[in-house]
């Protein structure tokens, strides 16, 4: 009886594992592949910073609009660095899109002598064209007051600044944002002193707090430039840092800061603003921002 019963657990354990093959388990578990299975490879995540969007919105001040890039006192958008259709500039919705299809594609709210204050507002018209990219230039003319007194206080160009970032990112989640850093006004003001005619248009109320008194060199219009230039500094640090805490935001690295325009890159009319070529370089510098594999340091 012994002998019988052990065998008879033999053909049991036998039969046993003939079942479990023909069931396809295997030793390693039942949510395992199959050792004949190919496993297919994870897909790649989606990049959060797109190199090519398909559309583009800009908002900001007279730079952005072309301002004495093509006559006196007179904006110029077909030149704008942004947005604009001349083949001089070859804008940044140029290059992106094409012309055909920047024509159809982009849009251009900046408005002449806008400050940050005046941001939320233009983003605000840009979020209903549903842009996949905004590019911002904004900060000069919160620098430009009639005194350094009257300028902007920091914390409040960082709370705007803010305030217009948490718009589009709840309006348009994925959105991008290219920001420009604030131009170095003090090097403006010594490139453009040389020209007489460009000194004579300063005085009809062009950035006073730095362009005021072009030919002071004394103690008090040294000090006052400093400190609007130490202002133009504060700005570019918060656009930087607040930039810095939206991952679909890229801030330029401070390369418009830190560009030296010459005669040829200031209109010819204010020796102030960009001319149709220094637009074209905001433009360079806006594009390589945007289609670098790595935002710029």
């Amino acid at each position: 009886m012994r002998k019988r019963g052990r065998r008879t657990r033999g053909v049991l354990a036998v039969a046993a594992a003939a079942v479990l093959g023909v069931a396809g388990c295997d030793a390693v578990g039942g949510d395992s592949a199959a050792p004949s299975e190919t496993a297919k490879p994870s897909p790649k995540p989606t990049p959060l910073w797109d190199r090519s969007p398909r559309s583009v919105a800009a908002v900001g001040d007279s730079i952005t609009r072309g301002f004495d890039a093509c006559d006196v006192l007179s904006d110029c958008p077909e030149a704008s660095w942004a947005t604009g259709a001349s083949p001089e500039v070859d804008s940044l919705a140029v290059r992106l899109l094409g012309r055909t299809g920047a024509a159809r594609r982009s849009w251009n709210y900046a408005v002449t002598g806008a400050r940050m204050a005046d941001l939320p507002g233009q983003m605000a018209q840009a979020v209903r064209r549903k842009p996949q990219l905004v590019t911002v230039m904004v900060g000069a003319n919160d620098a430009c007051r009639r005194t350094p007194s009257a300028m902007t206080p920091v914390s409040a160009f960082r709370a705007d600044f803010e305030d217009s970032l948490r718009y589009l990112r709840k309006a348009l989640p994925k959105a991008q944002v290219f920001v420009a850093s604030v131009p170095n006004l003090k090097r403006l003001w010594s490139e453009g002193r040389s020209s007489p005619m460009g000194k004579q248009v300063w005085k009809l109320g062009i950035c006073p707090s730095m362009l005021g008194d072009a030919d002071a060199l004394d103690s008090a219009a040294t000090l006052r430039r400093d400190t609007v230039q130490k202002r133009v500094e504060d700005y570019n640090k918060v656009l930087e840092e607040v930039c810095a805490e939206d991952k679909r935001c890229r801030h330029d690295g401070g390369a418009v800061y830190d560009y030296r325009f010459g005669t040829a890159q200031l209109s010819r009319w204010d020796y102030f603003h960009p001319s149709v070529n220094g637009q074209a370089r905001l433009a360079e510098i806006a594009y390589r921002t945007v289609t670098a594999k790595k935002p710029l340091t």
